[in-house]
């Protein structure tokens, strides 16, 4: 696991904190590193479906973003991302203590950066993989 430098961990930290769609939904950003981030939704009443699992959208907004996260830490300084397209795959419902979105760099170019998350439910410590996401970034220059 690479490090970054204070300064992309403070970008990221930043971003992250200005996203008010994050604060809606209680989610939190984890461990960031080079091509790799976090984000942890906790299950609560704001979140849940009707028949009681996490949201699917609440599913795709932490993959999105965790993946997200993960191409800023490699864009260019002063650089910002933005989701071009995703697919996601909805494997198991959504259901545990918390969610645990983990983004990762697939490959990343000058314009473009081809991302994945993997969507685990966790309960009593054991994580269930519940989603699949591959995302395409594009780098928008500062």
């Amino acid at each position: 696991m690479t490090t970054l430098s204070p300064t992309k961990l403070a970008q990221i930290r930043a971003s992250f904190a200005a996203q008010t769609a994050m604060g809606t939904i209680r989610a939190e950003l984890g461990e960031v590193s080079a091509g790799r981030a976090e984000i942890r939704l906790p299950n609560w009443e704001g979140i849940r479906q009707q028949v009681g699992y996490i949201h699917g959208g609440g599913v795709g907004v932490i993959a999105d973003s965790a993946a997200g996260y993960a191409a800023l830490s490699l864009a260019p300084e002063g650089a910002e991302v933005l989701t071009v397209e995703y697919k996601i795959n909805m494997m198991a419902p959504a259901l545990g203590e918390a969610l645990i979105a983990r983004g990762a760099v697939v490959r990343a170019g000058r314009t473009l950066i081809v991302t994945k998350a993997e969507v685990f439910a966790v309960t009593g410590g054991q994580e269930k993989p519940v989603a699949l996401m591959q995302q395409t970034i594009m780098v928008v220059p500062g």
